[in-house]
């Protein structure tokens, strides 16, 4: 194909061509824009300590009686917009979202958090299994 036959398809489908990479923006943003709300376990301690960051872990309920962070508040993922007025106290304090490692559960916890004016809102990078590997306190009922 000569240099004419694509800058020719290229005038032809300049629609098409903007479409399909505003699509792929559209596609890849949730996945960029997300890792720069993960915080590893380190991070979250000196949230915790220095900012008194709010721990919410949005595990199932048996997954948080075998095991959470200490003063750790719970709401599971799928009761978090029912339950949304709990938290209204600490919309200007940073939230370390707790899941279960490689669950994307505080994915949509975070995105339902920041839609509802919550400005500081962290995933903890590797969930709780992460947690349990740095040898962080756990509290088990």
């Amino acid at each position: 194909m000569s240099s004419f036959g694509v800058s020719s398809f290229v005038q032809n489908n300049i629609a098409l061509i903007v479409a399909a990479v505003a699509s792929g923006i559209l596609l890849l943003w949730p996945v960029v824009s997300r890792r720069g709300k993960e915080v590893d376990t380190m991070a979250a301690v000196q949230l915790i300590n220095y900012k008194e960051a709010l721990v919410l872990d949005v595990r199932e309920g048996s997954e948080y009686a075998s095991g959470h962070v200490p003063n750790s508040k719970h709401i599971p993922a799928d009761k978090l917009e029912q339950r949304l007025q709990e938290l209204d106290k600490f919309k200007d304090k940073p939230v370390i979202l707790i899941h279960r490692s490689g669950a994307n559960t505080s994915g949509k916890a975070g995105s339902l958090l920041r839609n509802q004016g919550f400005q500081h809102v962290h995933n903890l990078a590797g969930g709780f299994d992460a947690w349990q590997q740095a040898n962080l306190p756990v509290i088990k009922k």
